[in-house]
Formats: C-alpha cells, structure tokens, sequence
C-alpha cells in the first residue's frame, strides 16, 4: 500500500519552504546592506585622507590589483586611525607608500647551500 501525502501536507511543505527562502533572501539583503555601508563607510574616510590625485591613482590601482590596493586602502585607514597622518596624502607620497611596499614584495630571496 503506498502511503499517499494530502493536499494539506504539500500545501504546508511548500509553504514552509517559502518562507525558508524568504528568511533566507532577507539575510542576504541584510548582508548586501551592511556591506555597502561598510563601503560607503571607507570611501568616505578615504576621500578625507587622500588628495583627488592619490585616490585617482588608487582607483586605478583597484581596477588592475583588486586585492593590493585594499590592502593599500586598510594601511591607510589604519595610519588614519591612529594619528599618523597630519595632513591628506598626497600622490606623491602614495606613489612613496607604493613603492616601499612593491619593493617588500620583489624583494629575490636567493639562498646558497
């Protein structure tokens, strides 16, 4: 004998499986929410720190190296932060940071045996 489900049943399963993906979108809307924020939150801070010319230079840094230039972005915000920066960064001194960071990175680690 094959057990049979209701109608009743399949109404309540589908039911409960839309809501599941409701409470589900909510979340991730939640999550897209506080990620603009947080976005919006760090352009802002950047654009108090940075000259027009350096967060041009860094625009262009993220569109090449996504990863290093919010590295980049973070150094900043942390000297920031902390009340090491006394005036905006200028985009010679962020071609300066650039280059001593490129240079940490390039660094040829050569070893003799």
């Amino acid at each position: 004998m094959v057990n049979r489900v209701s109608e009743d049943e399949l109404e309540a399963i589908r039911q409960r499986k839309l809501a599941a993906l409701r409470e589900q979108a909510l979340r991730q809307q939640a999550a897209e929410q506080r990620a603009a924020e947080a976005e919006a939150q760090k352009e802002a801070i950047l654009r108090q720190i940075l000259t027009p010319e350096a967060r041009a230079r860094l625009t262009n840094i993220k569109m090449v190296r996504p990863q290093f230039a919010e590295q980049i972005e973070l150094q900043l915000i942390q000297l920031a932060s902390a009340g090491r920066l006394r005036s905006k960064v200028t985009d010679e001194q962020l071609k300066a940071l650039l280059q001593q960071i490129r240079g940490r990175e390039r660094e040829p680690k050569i070893t003799f045996r």
